[in-house]
C-alpha cells in the first residue's frame, strides 16, 4: 500500500494533498494561516479533522505534537546536531532509520518494517511516495511523516 504526498508549490502556508497509489485523491493537509508555531491540520476528503501536529513554541529545539482526537498520541523533538538533524521519536513505539534531509527513511516497530519513505524528484514541490507494510499504519504514518516534515523545514529556515 502506497501514498503519494505532494506539497503545494503555490501555497501561502505548508499544504499536502496526499493520495492513494491510484492517484485518488485521500487526505489534505493545511496550515494555520496565523498561528504562533507550525499547526498543521490532516483531513480526509469530506474535511473531517483526523489530526494536528503542533509545534510547542517555548523549546530551544523544535518540539512537534502529533494529536488525534484531542489526545496528544507522540511527539518528536530535534536534537543537538551539528550537520545532520536527528530526533527522538516517541510515536506509537516506532522509532525512525535512514537519512531525513535526503528523504530515504525507514519507520520500524521493533524490528519491523511500518513504513519505507522516498522523496519523488522532478515535481513541483516535494513530493514524497510512503510505501506501508500494513494498511492499519497508514494514518499515524502520515501523520509521523507530515510531523519530520516540519520539523526538517524548521531546520532548513
Amino acid at each position: 500500500m502506497k501514498l503519494l504526498v505532494k506539497q503545494r508549490a503555490f501555497s501561502w502556508t505548508d499544504s499536502y494533498d496526499v493520495y492513494d497509489e491510484n492517484e485518488n485523491a485521500k487526505y489534505f493537509v493545511k496550515a494555520e494561516f496565523l498561528s504562533l508555531g507550525h499547526r498543521l491540520h490532516v483531513y480526509d476528503m469530506a474535511g473531517n479533522e483526523l489530526g494536528l501536529i503542533k509545534e510547542k513554541v517555548m523549546s530551544l529545539l523544535p518540539v512537534f505534537e502529533i494529536e488525534v482526537n484531542g489526545q496528544t498520541l507522540g511527539r518528536i523533538e530535534k536534537r543537538f546536531t551539528l550537520f545532520r538533524p536527528k530526533y527522538d521519536v516517541e510515536f506509537n513505539g516506532w522509532h525512525v532509520e535512514g537519512d531525513f534531509m535526503g528523504w530515504n527513511y525507514d519507520i520500524y516497530e521493533a524490528c519491523s518494517p511500518v513504513v519505507h519513505i522516498t522523496k519523488e524528484l522532478l515535481h513541483w514541490g516535494d513530493t514524497y511516495v510512503l510505501d506501508f507494510a500494513n494498511l492499519a499504519d497508514e494514518l499515524m504514518g502520515l501523520l509521523l511523516v507530515i510531523t519530520i516534515d516540519a520539523a526538517n523545514c524548521i531546520q532548513n529556515n
